[in-house]
């Protein structure tokens, strides 16, 4: 979650200065923002962007990971995984001249679902796991955000989705699986074909 104020006491600069710094990545696509998913949703939600970098690779640089076995037992490893995962998400629409349309979700209580993704007034959420085998609890942030937009959407326009690190794709109840390998094989555009 992106606080510039907490950024810019953590860099020694303030919020103005951090805030420039920012727009400077952002313009060199470096960084970009992935703002909340709000919606008409009515519920208490939080309202902040989540930030994260184009290159998974620049940034395991910048965190001094040199190599694959040093990923595998880092503590970003969730954050790196996810990060990679919404820029190839990104990527894809982007390569399709089409608009972002990409937003995260996460109400007060910490329910988060890391990506919700707007196709021709279809929602598709999609949780995003490092893991290599799948545990129940990584449907239970797409079963709560199911919950809460079915309120204010109909529930058959929304689309869920498990990105795990594993190397199966599955078809779980009302959720589907990709793992990492396919997320260059999944229509994210929802063109036929695309």
């Amino acid at each position: 979650m992106l606080n510039l104020s907490q950024l810019g006491a953590d860099c020694g600069i303030t919020h103005n200065t951090a805030r420039a710094w920012l727009s400077v990545l952002e313009t060199g696509y470096v960084v970009f923002r992935l703002p909340p998913f709000h919606s008409s949703l009515k519920k208490r939600l939080v309202k902040t962007p989540k930030l994260h970098f184009y290159d998974a690779g620049l940034l395991c640089f910048l965190l001094g990971i040199r190599s694959p076995d040093q990923l595998v037992n880092h503590p970003m490893r969730g954050a790196i995984f996810e990060s990679w995962a919404v820029s190839e998400i990104l990527k894809a629409r982007a390569h399709h001249g089409l608009p972002m349309d990409l937003f995260h979700f996460r109400d007060r209580k910490g329910f988060e679902v890391d990506v919700v993704l707007v196709r021709d007034q279809k929602l598709m959420a999609v949780e995003i796991k490092s893991g290599q085998t799948i545990a129940s609890d990584f449907f239970v942030s797409l079963d709560r955000f199911e919950q809460v937009a079915g309120s204010d959407h109909n529930r058959a326009l929304l689309e869920k989705l498990l990105i795990y690190g594993g190397d199966v794709a599955q078809q779980r109840s009302q959720s589907r699986v990709i793992p990492w390998s396919g997320i260059h094989g999944h229509d994210w555009t929802g063109i036929k074909g695309g």
